[in-house]
């Protein structure tokens, strides 16, 4: 488990805790307290002939107002070995004390205290946006006990329990259909607001809204394992994976803090000691250099893009799982696509059969929809569905076990069985092995994936299955092009020419076909050395070991998959390739919006650090830019919550 960082760890922030009653305006009360005593202060120094200790009073309230929880955080910092942003405001802040300038010392701390107050503010909204998502699953639940339902914490629930999902409520557990049929709203969990039809069977997830029926739903996860808990801890996480500008930039503050402090003190000494100024005006200058060069607004420009990035994907249905994920996405330019499941439907079904033995269909679909019965792959369920509908019952199958990139094989009545690709026929010295080839042949012609069916001494059959393409892929691959991809293949374990004829359907650049898992990685790497940044999109399962060759893995579909959760650097929530695009023009825009902010962040301290060293500007104009130039880059950064894709 990743420890949660804060993006206040990286900013000049000091406000990142909890404040109980006061909620959010906590933050704002100490700062207005401080510029209320402030202005008390200079108001007495310089219209009323009261004695000095009344001003001083005063003043020394405004700085312990807004300075205190800045001298205390940086007392911490100090006892870790940290010299950073938090020291280099504080000591210009006393600095100005001892010289006198207690009105500007005290704008000081004002205007870091309220700047970073409403900072703080601002952030707060990018995380509310991922928050929010929590608060859509219930925290009660209907569980039925024999004939009562009882209204019982959702924390309680456990695996097998069911429970009762009434009409237009939120789902509260992640679970599958026992009774009833129901429009779903899985916005929360995909993105998409179009209400998807679940009845006995489907999977349905927390936090989702059920329509106007009543649902009776078994519980397939605890609380904290549902997909909807999971992702949330998960975008809580990825504030701690740091992408390369955020750890560039904490780099380059590690140095240049020092450095800020090393020229200011020549700054202080050297002028007065060749005659050049006063000490005083010396130390009021190197003050005001430390303020300028301050790096506040360089330190949160990054965390707050990113922050900002993640929570919009999410939003949308899409998980991030952090900055070196969202920059890296940002930088690709060819993407690999497995077909089925990604480009097609991944539901395919079983269109023709042709025996190649004296055996029955019946009996071959017996002995097919034994070895398949267990398995998840697409083709095994179009096999079952089958048997489903014609209302035949499968055998017992034993010892099943799969064959990486072949299929599945098995004990049936003291026979092994074997069913998988036509691989099979390579293999496999059987009479009927010419015969399966032409059907093989024939069937492949048109477009359709094979499957044989044969015993140790015979090929029973062969199976014809057809998938069909994603009703958005050839548009989304369109769009992809439009966007500036200059490669889209297809990658797929299915023959050559379904592989083609599907390719030249959507219009993928190119189609590598029949490929065993270590050879979908190979063709990931060749296209990495040919583009440096390389995307995979798969299903989370079958393609795990090319997600992660690839520079970025994306897994479609991951409401359904765990493994995906946990595998890919990105996943689409729910099966909406179409979201492909948006994904990556969101992280191109994070990615701008980071280099936008570093170079506000660096023009500002360009300009103010030699004008302060030349005297040529007050402190309180350089506060005033330095906090002005951190909230800038924030409310920069917050644009990417409005982020919608635009077609060129």
């Amino acid at each position: 488990m990743h420890q949660h960082a804060d993006a206040s760890d990286n900013s000049c922030s000091i406000h990142g805790r909890h404040h109980g009653v006061l909620g959010a305006y906590h933050d704002l009360f100490l700062p207005t307290l401080a510029g209320i005593t402030l202005l008390a202060a200079w108001l007495v120094e310089t219209l009323t002939s009261a004695p000095g200790s009344v001003h001083l009073t005063l003043y020394g309230l405004s700085y312990a107002l807004g300075g205190g929880v800045l001298f205390i955080d940086t007392m911490k910092r100090l006892g870790r070995g940290r010299f950073d942003i938090h020291f280099l405001m504080l000591v210009a802040g006393i600095g100005a004390a001892l010289l006198g300038r207690y009105a500007e010392g005290g704008l000081l701390f004002f205007l870091f205290s309220l700047g970073h107050a409403l900072e703080h503010y601002a952030m707060g909204r990018a995380r509310k946006a991922i928050r929010a998502l929590g608060s859509l699953t219930p925290r009660n639940a209907l569980r039925i006990d024999e004939h009562a339902e009882h209204l019982v914490p959702v924390e309680s629930l456990e695996v097998g329990d069911r429970i009762r999902i009434r009409s237009n409520a939120r789902i509260s557990a992640d679970g599958t259909i026992l009774e009833g049929n129901s429009a779903i709203d899985e916005s929360s969990m995909t993105g998409e607001s179009i209400p998807v039809e679940k009845g006995v069977g489907d999977r349905i997830f927390a936090g989702s809204l059920n329509g106007d029926q009543s649902l009776i739903l078994r519980v397939d996860k605890l609380s904290k394992d549902t997909t909807m808990a999971r992702m949330i801890t998960l975008v809580e996480e990825a504030r701690a994976n740091k992408g390369t500008s955020q750890r560039f930039t904490e780099k380059f503050t590690r140095i240049y803090v020092p450095f800020v402090l090393l020229g200011t003190i020549l700054l202080i000494t050297f002028p007065p000691l060749l005659g050049m100024l006063s000490w005083s005006e010396a130390f009021i200058r190197g003050m005001t250099v430390l303020v300028g060069a301050s790096p506040c607004a360089l330190a949160i420009s990054t965390p707050s893009a990113v922050l900002s990035g993640i929570a919009q994907a999410a939003r949308n249905g899409i998980l991030i799982k952090g900055g070196r994920q969202l920059e890296a996405l940002g930088r690709i330019r060819a993407i690999g696509m497995d077909k089925t499941g990604t480009l097609t439907l991944g539901r395919p079904e079983l269109e023709r059969l042709e025996l190649t033995s004296s055996t029955s269909e019946q009996e071959v679909l017996e002995l097919a929809g034994a070895l398949e019965f267990q398995s998840t792959h697409p083709l095994a369920k179009a096999v079952t569905r089958t048997l489903q509908a014609r209302n035949i019952k499968a055998r017992v199958a034993e010892e099943v076990t799969t064959e990486s990139g072949i299929g599945v094989v098995g004990m049936i009545d003291g026979a092994r069985y074997r069913i998988g690709s036509d691989r099979l026929l390579a293999r496999m010295d059987l009479p009927e092995r010419d015969a399966a080839r032409e059907i093989v042949d024939r069937f492949q012609s048109e477009g359709r994936t094979t499957m044989i069916l044969a015993s140790e001494d015979s090929i029973l059959a062969v199976f014809a299955l057809a998938d069909q393409p994603r009703s958005n892929a050839a548009q989304t691959i369109q769009r992809l092009k439009q966007i500036g991809l200059k490669k889209i293949v297809m990658i797929t374990g299915d023959n050559r020419r379904v592989g083609d004829i599907v390719g030249e359907t959507l219009g993928v650049d190119a189609v590598h076909a029949e490929l065993m898992p270590e050879e979908k990685i190979e063709v990931i790497r060749r296209m990495t050395r040919e583009n440096r940044s390389v995307a995979m999109v798969g299903d989370g399962v079958n393609d795990a070991p090319a997600l992660a060759a690839a520079t970025v893995g994306i897994a479609m579909g991951a409401s359904g998959t765990d493994v995906a959760l946990e595998t890919a650097d990105i996943a689409l929530m729910g099966d909406d390739l179409g979201k492909l695009p948006f994904t990556i023009g969101l992280s191109r825009r994070t990615k701008s919006i980071i280099e936008q902010n570093f170079l506000i962040s660096m023009g500002v301290i360009a300009a103010l650090v030699p004008v302060a060293a030349l005297g040529l500007t007050p402190m309180w104009i350089a506060v005033i830019f330095h906090e002005g130039s951190t909230l800038v880059v924030v409310a920069n950064a917050l644009r990417l919550l409005g982020y919608r894709e635009h077609l060129r």
